[in-house]
């Protein structure tokens, strides 16, 4: 099993980004989802409820992000060191984080239509992970895991009920990855829970899978909802968790250390 894909997400549900190598970071990968939109009450918005998010280009810059969106005018926005702080959520029933606010709120207002700000986690130690952690393990503004992990086989899978249906394929981008692997069997990812992978010279645990959501459904090119994968998957891939696609990955990666994986890096299964 080898890398395909790799990918980082700057603005949390924004677009993505294309990575032949990636840091590794015990909270994710290297300036993976470390800003978030925001709205008035500090919780995070999401392409749940705001499609809209796909076609927000977010590209780091030293020190900044740049941003870009159809029908608004390229910015460009410094991490807001001395910013106000404020207290958010990454979803409503989630806990309380540190966060710094961007003097934004006016390009996010019109870019989303709705009122929006967006946040900066620039002490990304602060936010716990909740379920099946260790104490000291650290997630971004990431839903829950610092990593996901999807399988190629797996989307081969999928798309083969989708054409027995009468759908159209959908691609990767769909679920959102941060590693996508090839060479492995549709649904091997499903044996590897509570198993260690050795991804390049990286660690990671496999923690949980990937219960998928309606952001599935929507077309990362044209922001476009529609109702597959999702229906495909509530039909094969019902499990008491959810429906299934996926792998969540914690890094064993220490404090102030950070690895490295590539593109056609080896993928192991360890004990």
């Amino acid at each position: 099993m080898r890398i395909a894909a790799l990918y980082t997400y700057p603005v949390k549900g924004g677009r993505r980004l294309d990575h032949d190598e990636a840091g590794v970071e015990p909270w994710g990968l290297a300036g993976d989802r470390r800003w978030m939109v925001i709205d008035p009450e500090g919780v995070g918005i999401t392409q749940r409820t705001d499609p809209r998010l796909a076609l927000l280009s977010a590209v780091p810059t030293p020190g900044g992000l740049a941003l870009r969106g159809p029908g608004s005018p390229d910015l460009g926005v410094a991490e807001p060191v001395d910013g106000p702080k404020e207290f958010v959520r990454v979803f409503r029933s989630q806990p309380l984080v540190p966060a710094r606010i961007a003097p934004v709120a006016d390009w996010f207002g019109e870019f989303l239509g709705r009122p929006a700000r967006l946040a900066w986690l620039g002490d990304p130690t602060t936010r716990p992970i909740e379920d099946d952690a260790r104490d000291g393990d650290r997630v971004s503004f990431a839903d829950a895991y610092p990593l996901l992990l999807t399988n190629a086989a797996s989307l081969a899978a999928v798309n083969d009920w989708l054409y027995e249906d009468g759908d159209e394929p959908v691609p990767m981008t769909r679920f959102r990855p941060n590693v996508v692997i090839d060479g492995a069997r549709a649904w091997a990812e499903d044996d590897w829970l509570g198993h260690r992978l050795r991804i390049g010279d990286v660690v990671f645990r496999a923690a949980r899978p990937c219960d998928r959501c309606v952001v599935t459904t929507v077309d990362q090119e044209t922001a476009v909802a529609g109702r597959e994968p999702l229906r495909a998957l509530g039909r094969y891939r019902r499990f008491p968790g959810g429906l299934m696609f996926g792998m969540h990955l914690i890094p064993d990666v220490a404090p102030g250390r950070t690895g490295i994986i590539r593109v056609g890096d080896t993928t192991l299964v360890l004990a």
